[in-house]
C-alpha cells in the first residue's frame, strides 16, 4: 500500500495523488504507522501547499506595492490574498475574518487599483468626484481606515477625505468642494452634508460596510437603508466584519447583489494569540481588584472595556484617585478630547485607558499587552471586538475579565459563541460571592445574598458591630428576633384610629402663642371690609347733589408748526 511509496520509486505528482487520498485520522494514534504517516503527511503537505502570493503577484500597482513595502509588510494576511482578487474583478463580497488580520487593507488595496484610471491631477473638483464611499460605525475606525488609506495611496493623485460627528461642519464642507474619490465617513455624519447638498453621489462606485455587523444592527438599520438608497443601482458592495450572525448575512444578502462569501477562519472565532483568563470576584471587590493588579505590576499598559458612559467616566475617575494615570473615552465625549486621550494611551503617557463597547471599534494599538474586562458585554460578539484590540498582527495578547455571579450566564454565552472553555483564577482576598456557580444553574439569583456582604467594608477603619458586641458584652441596639416585626403590625391600630396630627404632644406646662388677628393699627381682619366714617367727606351742594372733584388741567401740547402764539392783547 502506501507504506510502499516512496519519493524515489514515484514521481511528485503521484506522490501528491496518494496525499490526497490518505485518511491519516481514522488510523490507531499508538501505532507506529499513524507516526510514519504523520510524517509523510507533513512532508507531502509542504510539498503541494501553494505558496503564499506577494502583493504584486496580486496585481497591484507598482505604487501601491511600493507604499506597502514601506510600511514594512511583505506578505498578504490569508484574508488579503483572497478578498484583493475578488474586489479587483468588481464582485459584491461579503468577507468574515479576525480582528487584527488586515481587513481595512482588504478592501482599501484593491479599491485604489480599481479606481486607479480614474486617478488624475487635476485642479479642477468636477474632475474628483466621490468615487468610493467608505462607512464605519465610530469615528476612531473612521479614522483608522483614513490613515491606511493615506498610507497606501501617497503614492498615488487620490484625494481622500473622513468626515464624522463631534466636530465642526464646515472644515469638512469646505474640504468636500475641492474635490474628493475617496469619503470616509460615519452615517450621521454622513446624512448631514448629503441634506446640506455638500456632496454628490452620482459617481460613486463602490460602497464598504467596514464592521457590517454593527451598521446593520437595529439602530444602523434604518440609516444604512437610506444611504443605500441614495447611491447609484449599478455599484459594487462590500462588507467586512469579525463576526457574522445568521440574521445579519441574511439581511446582507438582500443589500448586495449576488455577493460572494469568503471567511478564512471560522465564523466569530478569535485570534490562537490571545491567551483567556477570568478573575471570579464580588462585584462590589472589583475595583479593588483592578487596583491590585496595576500597582503590583501584573497589568502593565491596559485596554479596560465597560458597558455604560456614566460607568466609564466613574471608573476611570476612581482609578485616578487611586494614584493610577488613567483616562476615559465614550460618545460624550468630544473628538478632539478622545484624540488626545487615546494619543497619550498610545505614547504611554497613562498606564489604563477606560472605554465603552462603541468605542472597541476602531482602536489600534500596536503591540498592546492586556485587555481587560470590568464588565462583560451583553453579547457575546462584542467581546470578540474587544479582545481584538490586543494580539494583532500576530503579536501575543491577553483578555482577563473580572467576572461577578450576576455575569456568569454572559460568560458562558462567550465560551459558547468562541467555542472555547476560559481559565478560572480567584485572586486570594477578592473572593467572589458565596452563591457563585459556574456553570450558572438558570435559577434567578436572591439580590440580598449580595448584599450581606456589603457592610463589611464600610468598616474597615475602625471596630467592626460584632467586634464591639463581643468584647463589650451588649449592643448599641436591641436584638431582633424573627416574628417581632410580624407582631409590631399587629399591635399596631388601625390607620383611622391613629392620632395623625398629634404625633408629637407638647411638654407639660406648656401653652402655644396666641395667634391675634388684629393688626396694630386696630384693623381687624375678621370683620367684613367697611368704609371708613372717618374719612374726608365729599364735597356737597346745597341741593344735596355731589360736586365733581376739580378736573385736572392737561398737559398744553405744542402746535405742529410754530409752536404756541402767545397773546400779546392786554
Amino acid at each position: 500500500m502506501l507504506l510502499g511509496v516512496t519519493r524515489a520509486s514515484h514521481p511528485k505528482k503521484l506522490w501528491a495523488i496518494c496525499a490526497k487520498t490518505l485518511n491519516y485520522t481514522d488510523l490507531n494514534p499508538k501505532s507506529g504507522i499513524l507516526a510514519v504517516y504523520n510524517r509523510r503527511m507533513t512532508d507531502l503537505t509542504a510539498d503541494i501547499a501553494p505558496p503564499t502570493p506577494t502583493f504584486a503577484e496580486l496585481g497591484l500597482d507598482p505604487a501601491i506595492v511600493r507604499a506597502i513595502t514601506e510600511t514594512g509588510y511583505t506578505t498578504p494576511t490569508p484574508i488579503q490574498a483572497a478578498a484583493i482578487p475578488a474586489v479587483m474583478q468588481g464582485r459584491d463580497l461579503k468577507a468574515c475574518a479576525q480582528t487584527g488580520t488586515g481587513k481595512t487593507a482588504a478592501f482599501s488595496l484593491p479599491l485604489l487599483q480599481r479606481l486607479l484610471p480614474h486617478a488624475n491631477s487635476s485642479t479642477s473638483p468636477a474632475k474628483h468626484p466621490v468615487r468610493a464611499l467608505i462607512l464605519t460605525p465610530t469615528r476612531e475606525l473612521a479614522i483608522q481606515v483614513y490613515d491606511n488609506l493615506k498610507t497606501y495611496g501617497k503614492h498615488l493623485p487620490y484625494r481622500i477625505a473622513c468626515v464624522y460627528g463631534g466636530t465642526d461642519i464646515k472644515p469638512q464642507i469646505a474640504e468636500l468642494k475641492l474635490g474628493v474619490e475617496f469619503l470616509v465617513a460615519t452615517p450621521g455624519r454622513f446624512l448631514d452634508l448629503v441634506e446640506q447638498k455638500a456632496v454628490s453621489l452620482h459617481s460613486v462606485r463602490a460602497r464598504v460596510l467596514d464592521e457590517a455587523d454593527r451598521m446593520l444592527d437595529t439602530g444602523f438599520l434604518p440609516v444604512i437603508q437610506r444611504i443605500i438608497n441614495m447611491l447609484p443601482k449599478t455599484r459594487q458592495g462590500l462588507l467586512f466584519s469579525a463576526t457574522f450572525s445568521a440574521e445579519i448575512q441574511k439581511l446582507a444578502d438582500t443589500m448586495l447583489q449576488q455577493p460572494e462569501f469568503i471567511e478564512v477562519a471560522k465564523r466569530n472565532s478569535v485570534s490562537d494569540t490571545i491567551t483567556h483568563q477570568v478573575h471570579p470576584v464580588a462585584e462590589h471587590r472589583k475595583l479593588p481588584l483592578l487596583v491590585n493588579l496595576l500597582r503590583t505590576g501584573q497589568l502593565t499598559q491596559v485596554l479596560v472595556f465597560v458597558r455604560t458612559k456614566q460607568g466609564c467616566s466613574r471608573l476611570a475617575r476612581a482609578l485616578s484617585h487611586a494614584g493610577i494615570k488613567a483616562d476615559s473615552i465614550h460618545g460624550d465625549k468630544s473628538q478632539s478630547e478622545r484624540m488626545k486621550a487615546l494619543n497619550a494611551f498610545k505614547d504611554g503617557e497613562i498606564q489604563t485607558l477606560v472605554a465603552t463597547d462603541v468605542a472597541a471599534r476602531g482602536i489600534d494599538i500596536d503591540e498592546l499587552p492586556f485587555v481587560v474586562n470590568y464588565e462583560l458585554p451583553h453579547t457575546p460578539e462584542d467581546y470578540v471586538h474587544r479582545i481584538g484590540r490586543t494580539g494583532r498582527a500576530g503579536n501575543l495578547g491577553n483578555a482577563v475579565s473580572l467576572v461577578c455571579t450576576d455575569e456568569t450566564g454572559y460568560l458562558a454565552d462567550i465560551e459558547k459563541l468562541i467555542n472555547k472553555s476560559i481559565t478560572q483564577s480567584i485572586v486570594p482576598g477578592f473572593e467572589p460571592e458565596e452563591d457563585w456557580e459556574y456553570p450558572p444553574s438558570g435559577k434567578k439569583r436572591v439580590r440580598s445574598a449580595l448584599n450581606t456582604q456589603r457592610p463589611q467594608d464600610k468598616h474597615d477603619k475602625g471596630d467592626k458591630p460584632q467586634d464591639r458586641t463581643q468584647r463589650t458584652g451588649r449592643s448599641d441596639r436591641p436584638v431582633r428576633r424573627e416574628g417581632d416585626a410580624r407582631r409590631d403590625r399587629e399591635q399596631r391600630p388601625e390607620r383611622g384610629d391613629r392620632d395623625v396630627y398629634n404625633r408629637r404632644r407638647p411638654a407639660p406646662g406648656y401653652t402655644p402663642p396666641r395667634l391675634t388677628k388684629v393688626a396694630a393699627d386696630g384693623f381687624d381682619f375678621t370683620k367684613p371690609y367697611e368704609a371708613d366714617s372717618a374719612a374726608t367727606p365729599t364735597p356737597t351742594t346745597l341741593s344735596g347733589a355731589t360736586t365733581p372733584a376739580p378736573r385736572r388741567p392737561t398737559r398744553m401740547v405744542a402746535a405742529l408748526l410754530g409752536g404756541l402764539k402767545k397773546n400779546t392783547t392786554a
